[in-house]
């Protein structure tokens, strides 16, 4: 399977193909084609902006009630290189790259800095062949698998946690719903449940909404959980 099909997109200019898959290193072999002397360094610039807005966009939308410091930082670990090196090998990227004879060694060790750099220039020139929507297409599915393992983050609330548990399963998000309020105004008790898939898989109280929903959502990981494999 070539790297096209892998990637699920098919290139109308080849050469931005070429170029994200040259690392420099290629650039001093003299088999390298005159046509194909440029490096992906310039794509890897353009495609570390393009990852930075693709994850917060994503963020934002599959975890609406994360905190503007939980989404940065789940974000930071979203587009290390780590995690660019991971998704670049689940793509099998370091079989399509040009690597000069010096650095050919890592293949072996899939060096994380080159396929980090690799990834990124890919997503640029993605972006540039096709514009925004296939690049999300391709890393939309990838950002999924990458938040189940970051569900159980303890710097997550219990809504963020189920929000981000949810979204990986391609489930819909929880709906929280207010079942009853009770006490004077200046002192309530809220009681509150959750559903997932329409069924109640938490319920929660406390002195505000927002604290009723938090129990609720911790509620509702123990019995997803428990009802599913986590």
């Amino acid at each position: 399977m070539g790297i096209e099909d892998r990637l699920g997109y098919r290139f109308r200019n080849p050469q931005l193909l070429r170029s994200a898959l040259t690392h420099r290193s290629a650039l001093n072999q003299e088999a390298v084609p005159k046509q194909d002397l440029e490096d992906n360094e310039r794509l890897e610039f353009l495609g570390d902006a393009l990852l930075a807005f693709v994850v917060s966009h994503f963020l934002y939308q599959a975890l609406p009630h994360a905190s503007e410091g939980h989404l940065t930082m789940i974000k930071s670990r979203l587009v290390s290189s780590d995690t660019l090196a991971r998704v670049a090998d689940r793509l099998s990227l370091v079989d399509d790259l040009r690597l000069g004879k010096g650095e050919e060694r890592w293949r072996e060790e899939k060096k994380r800095s080159i396929l980090a750099g690799a990834m990124e220039a890919l997503i640029a020139a993605i972006f540039l062949d096709g514009g925004y929507l296939p690049v999300d297409r391709l890393l939309s599915p990838l950002l999924r698998a990458e938040l189940e393992d970051l569900r159980t983050l303890p710097l997550l609330d219990a809504k963020s946690r189920l929000q981000v548990l949810v979204q990986s399963r391609g489930v819909n998000p929880p709906c929280y719903r207010v079942l009853t309020r009770k006490g004077p105004a200046h002192d309530p008790t809220f009681w509150v449940e959750v559903r997932v898939k329409g069924r109640i898989l938490g319920k929660g109280k406390g002195r505000s909404k927002k604290e009723a929903e938090q129990e609720a959502a911790g509620v509702a990981l123990s019995t997803w959980c428990t009802d599913e494999e986590c």
